[in-house]
Parts: structure tokens; C-alpha cells; sequence
């Protein structure tokens, strides 16, 4: 079990380090207890190239929240099979189905972050309760809250999670991509620069930041699986961290 202060000097010596050596270090030191979680999107394919071809049979996380475009649907499951990846779905737990299903136009609209923590944060803490490392493809340059996220980063329950690619940029993974004729997601091609779901995932223009397209006009750019939602460990404290009205949720948990 790797201390703090290991963890906090491993962690800037990675900063000098390529992904693929980061991505060594943690198969040998978590494996099997390792996985990592991907969106099937274009800046994904680098970091799914380099772990699939160290690891084949890593167990690689896809959360379906059942708002994805078809095009994601079909971009994964083709992935997947020419790649031969372990690719296992997730899915929010079926508590919340009834209540889901009668909110399913309005939630995403106006309860963003409660239909983020259902569908995404709650399904990936409990994929990763048996886990003892996550990898994750976040970047630096994507939002401000990753930018000040360090390459290992350990968890409150002792998880730690590598971000291999976290000193990269985006002309990183351009190149990258070109290099090795990476696949590109249909949506990629007509102005969708990062692809979430589709009710909260618009186009944007050549010059806009790489995730201006995501929950516009919300006040949010991020899910909750990389900032301090992914520390609540259940709805009725998200509701009051969010101020959020979860009453009828609380109940049935």
C-alpha cells in the first residue's frame, strides 16, 4: 500500500513521464484491481491505443446513461470489436428507473447535476468499490477544474486515480491520433468537439474552447465523476451539498 507522500512524489515525477510509462507503473502495481473509464469520443481513442496494447484485457468502463446519440452507441460498439476490448456498461442503479423514466425529457434539463450524480457518479463508485487504481483520460488544458488535478490522486476510501494523460494537450492528442490513424467519432467531424449526452452536448465553432458545447447555458462543465460530487456516497447528501429537493428519491434509497 503506497503512502501519501510516495503517492505525492511518484505524482511529480510522472509530470516528465510518458502515458505509456504511467501506464505501465499502474498495471504492475493494481493489477488486477485496476480499471478505467472511457467515453468512447475522439480525444479517447490515445489513451484506449496505449492501455489496450500494454493491457488487452483491462476492464475498460462505458457509462450508458441512456441519453448517449446513437453515434456514440455505435462508435463503442465498433471500437470494441475491431480493438477486442473488455468493455463492460454501466447503468444507474434500477432504484431510480420509475423515477428516471418519468423524468426522462425534463431531468436532464432541470437537474443537471442530480441527473449526472444517477446516471454517471453513482454507477462509477460502485463499479470501483472492489477496484484499488482508475484510470482516467482527463486533461489539464479541458476545464478548470482539471487543471488543477494532479496525475495520481488519491481518493478519500483509498482508491487512486492516474490521469496518464493530464500534462497533455490537445495538439498532444492530435498527433497522437494522426501518428497511429486513430479512429474520429461521427460527430467530431460536424463540430462536436467533446460529445457527452445528447440532450446536453451542442456543436461549436473551430475556435471555441474544446468543451463550450456541454451543459450551455447551465453554469456546469463537468459531470461530477472528477470534482467533489464524486465524493458523495449517496442522494440524500448530494441534496443537501446541491441544495437540491430529493426527497421522494431519499425514500426509496
Amino acid at each position: 500500500m503506497l503512502e501519501k507522500r510516495q503517492i505525492a512524489t511518484l505524482s511529480e515525477e510522472f509530470e516528465s513521464k510518458t502515458p505509456q510509462d504511467i501506464l505501465a507503473w499502474a498495471f504492475e502495481a493494481f493489477w488486477p484491481q485496476i480499471a478505467m473509464s472511457s467515453s468512447f469520443q475522439t480525444q479517447s481513442m490515445p489513451l484506449l491505443h496505449m492501455a489496450s496494447r500494454i493491457r488487452r484485457d483491462l476492464l475498460i468502463f462505458f457509462l450508458d446513461t441512456g441519453y448517449h446519440f446513437w453515434d456514440t452507441l455505435t462508435f463503442r460498439e465498433s471500437i470494441a470489436s475491431e480493438w477486442k476490448l473488455n468493455v463492460l456498461d454501466l447503468y444507474r442503479d434500477s432504484r431510480w428507473d420509475v423515477f428516471a423514466r418519468q423524468q426522462t425529457r425534463t431531468l436532464p434539463v432541470e437537474d443537471t447535476d442530480l441527473c449526472c450524480y444517477l446516471h454517471k457518479v453513482q454507477p462509477m463508485q460502485k463499479a470501483l468499490k472492489d477496484m484499488r487504481a482508475w484510470i482516467s483520460g482527463i486533461r489539464r488544458d479541458q476545464t478548470t477544474v482539471r487543471a488543477k488535478a494532479k496525475i495520481l490522486e488519491l481518493q478519500e476510501d483509498g482508491l487512486l486515480k492516474v490521469n496518464p494523460l493530464l500534462n497533455w494537450t490537445k495538439a498532444d492528442v492530435d498527433a497522437y491520433a494522426q501518428e497511429h490513424d486513430l479512429p474520429v467519432h461521427m460527430l467530431s467531424k460536424i463540430g462536436f468537439r467533446s460529445i457527452g449526452c445528447a440532450p446536453c452536448t451542442v456543436a461549436v465553432g473551430l475556435n471555441d474552447a474544446e468543451r463550450s458545447g456541454r451543459w450551455v447555458g447551465r453554469g456546469k462543465t463537468e459531470c461530477g465523476l472528477h470534482t467533489d460530487m464524486f465524493r458523495k456516497k449517496d442522494v440524500a447528501d448530494l441534496g443537501r451539498d446541491l441544495r437540491l429537493d430529493v426527497s421522494d428519491l431519499v425514500k426509496k434509497e
